[in-house]
């Protein structure tokens, strides 16, 4: 009993003096501004990071969002066709790319596919 507490306390040591070692090893010794930025290139920040973006961006990105969806969905389309009822596939078919394109009609009218504003 006695040589598993004295196994666990030098244990115990050895583990706290390589993380004493290892945490004053890897400080720094010279502390620059330039490097403590949150930028990477070392230059000075010119506004604040927190500046808001443009709706307009964040709503052609839902769209790219959206359009990159779709075509994972409609890839497969072309594949199942092999292996299912041919009235089946092209009614499914013809109903998915009419909720496509009443979708697109309905983002047209909105005006969110206009690039410039």
């Amino acid at each position: 009993m006695m040589n598993l507490l004295f196994l666990m306390l030098i244990s115990l040591f050895i583990s706290m003096l390589i993380m004493f070692l290892s945490n004053f090893l890897s400080k720094k010794s010279i502390s620059d501004r330039e490097k403590n930025s949150p930028f990477e290139c070392g230059f000075d920040p010119k506004s604040s990071a927190r500046t808001p973006f443009s709706l307009q961006f964040f709503l052609i990105a839902m769209i790219f969002l959206i359009f990159d969806v779709e075509i994972a969905l409609i890839l497969p389309i072309f594949i199942i066709l092999k292996f299912s009822n041919s009235l089946i596939w092209f009614l499914t078919s013809i109903f998915f790319l009419l909720i496509l394109l009443l979708g697109l009609y309905y983002e047209w009218n909105q005006g969110m596919l206009s690039w410039m504003q």
